[in-house]
């Protein structure tokens, strides 16, 4: 092989290494900013991970807000009115849309004890909107069968 073969070769191969190793940071840190989506039915039956951040939502169940008498704690269930529920407690402001029945997404940890630890708390904006994640979870609620 002549040294200009070789040179091009090295360069060549320099740069498809570079590639590669910038690709795989890229991908690590994209794995450590995902926050996956868990309905209800996978929260309640334990598919989804223990203290780990991820996003869950459905429906805030009739009767089930409970406010802390000495702080900003609040308690309460979503549910999919499917029968799988699981309870959810906050510390701080809730947003201006909150209330029973209303579809709300909840960013946070699940606890060992099947409680979510939640550190963002997010409701619809108007009657015309509802996540997508939420949609199929309001539409089963509005059908009787």
């Amino acid at each position: 092989m002549t040294p200009p073969r070789k040179q091009r070769l090295a360069a060549v191969l320099f740069v498809l290494g570079g590639t590669a190793v910038t690709l795989a940071l890229v991908l690590l840190a994209l794995e450590e900013n995902v926050n996956l989506f868990y309905e209800p039915a996978k929260v309640a039956s334990g598919q989804a991970p223990h203290g780990v951040d991820i996003r869950a939502g459905g429906m805030v169940a009739a009767g089930s807000v409970v406010h802390d008498d000495t702080g900003l704690g609040v308690r309460f269930v979503l549910t999919d009115y499917q029968g799988h529920n699981f309870q959810v407690a906050f510390t701080g402001i809730l947003p201006g849309m909150f209330r029973e029945g209303q579809g709300i997404l909840v960013t946070g940890q699940l606890a060992e004890d099947g409680t979510f630890q939640a550190q963002e708390v997010l409701a619809k904006h108007d009657e015309n909107y509802m996540p997508p994640e939420l949609h199929d979870i309001a539409q089963r609620a509005s059908d009787p069968g």
